[in-house]
């Protein structure tokens, strides 16, 4: 049996901040469970719920040598859905009311976490084949084990995976800080290694030493072996092409799952579709004091709301949009200069435009079970999991053509029949705004259509069992098996 290590910042449902901790806490369950043991080891934040906290039980603590200072390492277990979760406890490192708060701060905390997940390992008695690192702050983790760890017997023949989900976020600092945070000596930090630009890099730190790395869709992998999306690091990207694959990340189909998701007014299926989810607009349109019309084209964004997004795009068209017959609803936060160009068209459309300048899990369930479409203009999007839960509601997404947008959803051709999308390529409000007028015309005059790219939508299979089946192979081939 092959045993796996996911080692994280965070993971559903202990701590959510973005994707990252619906992949971590997801997708160990989607692993055969007679040919893999999987588990997975966060830090145990304060800002964890007190209902989860209560329920971990004690492993173990040791103390270990960092900063020149004897610190606490405490071992929790929690087995959540059969997967069994370590928690590292340590209330000077984790005790802030958010998991990530200052940078300085966190390049410390996570470089003292790294070195504790694996400095954990030979107390709990467990040997993984392969450690699965995520993002920068566990980038760490593959240097060390082939550095300070290598030459102990428990880890040599360890292997080490990084998954970015982001590049644009990569535990950069000075040298002189990254140096005395991780501990490694001068040799380390050297432009094939640490360094990037006169400064230190943890993630690329990983990428340099990871046995293998994957990213979370295919056209991403591409992506970023160019400097537009490369972040600095599309040269170490070419330079490690052999060892990089993009595997399309999923969701979780219990929890999203139209057909019993307590979140909305009215379950519905594939196969009734076209009569019950018309009642969730309907709801929605009365909760959120829009033109009761069931007949509208609307739009939903469930979003962060930062140039990432595409934002600037729809706040270019946003005046043109509003003289369509359409109503558009709006979920998230983010910068303040979108969250208030909503609320300044919220005001000026009241009857169209529906401005939830918040978060809430069930609102985004209501949006994705009651909206039309669903608009995703993004500049870049390593994979992107709204999408994917908006082509499991049968809610038609229009979206720019890169990372996982691209991988995930087939642009509509009306000669073939083929299609669950509509789509853009240019990073253009103008061209985005011709895809949704396109879409329109096609929900008004072809209902017929519209209703047949909504079938091939929702027999769209992104649930996470096909991802795992790919981490499979990948973790067969590192162990040489």
């Amino acid at each position: 049996m092959k045993k796996i290590l996911f080692v994280a910042s965070e993971a559903v449902p202990f701590i959510k901040t973005g994707g990252l901790a619906d992949v971590v806490g997801s997708l160990p369950k989607c692993f055969d469970k007679e040919y893999f043991d999987v588990r997975v080891l966060i830090p145990k934040y304060l800002c964890i719920k007190e209902e989860w906290r209560n329920q971990m039980t004690y492993v173990d603590h040791f103390y270990m040598d960092y900063l020149g200072k004897s610190r606490y390492v405490g071992i929790l277990q929690y087995v959540y859905e059969g997967i069994t979760c370590y928690f590292i406890d340590n209330e000077e490192y984790f005790s802030g009311a958010k998991p990530y708060g200052d940078w300085y701060q966190d390049l410390e905390k996570f470089c003292f976490f790294s070195r504790a997940a694996l400095s954990a390992l030979p107390v709990i008695g467990f040997q993984p084949d392969v450690v699965h690192c995520h993002d920068w702050q566990t980038a760490l983790i593959p240097v060390l084990l082939k550095d300070r760890f290598h030459d102990g017997e428990f880890f040599q023949n360890m292997k080490s995976v990084i998954t970015i989900h982001n590049l644009k976020f990569q535990g950069v600092w000075d040298v002189k800080t990254i140096q005395k945070f991780t501990c490694l000596p001068d040799y380390y930090f050297t432009p094939d290694k640490l360094e990037a630009y006169k400064d230190g890099n943890l993630l690329k730190g990983g990428i340099v030493y990871a046995d293998a790395i994957t990213t979370v869709s295919d056209t991403y992998a591409e992506e970023i072996k160019m400097p537009f999306y490369g972040e600095g690091l599309d040269g170490l990207m070419r330079a490690r092409a052999g060892s990089l694959r993009g595997i399309v990340n999923g969701i979780d189909y219990e929890e999203f799952d139209p057909e019993t998701d307590s979140y909305i007014d009215q379950t519905y299926n594939a196969k009734n579709f076209r009569k019950e989810k018309i009642k969730n607009k309907r709801a929605l349109q009365r909760e959120l004091g829009l033109n009761q019309d069931e007949k509208k084209f609307m739009i939903g964004i469930v979003s962060r709301l930062t140039d990432q997004k595409g934002l600037d795009l729809i706040q270019c068209v946003i005046d043109e949009l509003c003289q369509d017959d359409i109503q558009l609803v709006v979920l998230g936060t983010g910068e303040e200069r979108y969250e208030n160009m909503f609320r300044h068209y919220a005001w000026k459309y009241p009857d169209k435009v529906s401005a939830n300048i918040y978060y809430s899990e069930a609102m985004s369930h209501k949006i994705y079970a009651s909206c039309d479409a669903f608009l995703m203009p993004s500049l870049f999007e390593p994979c992107g999991l709204s999408q994917l839960m908006s082509l499991r509601y049968g809610t038609v997404p229009i979206v720019r053509e890169t990372g996982g947008l691209k991988d995930t959803v087939e642009p509509y051709n009306e000669f073939e029949n083929k299609g669950t999308g509509f789509t853009f390529s240019n990073y253009n409000a103008h061209e985005m705004l011709s895809s949704i007028r396109y879409a329109e015309g096609i929900y008004y005059d072809k209902k017929r259509e519209w209703n047949k790219i909504i079938d091939r939508a929702m027999a769209k299979d992104y649930s996470w069992k096909t991802s795992a089946m790919k981490y499979q192979e990948l973790y067969d081939w590192l162990a040489g098996y």
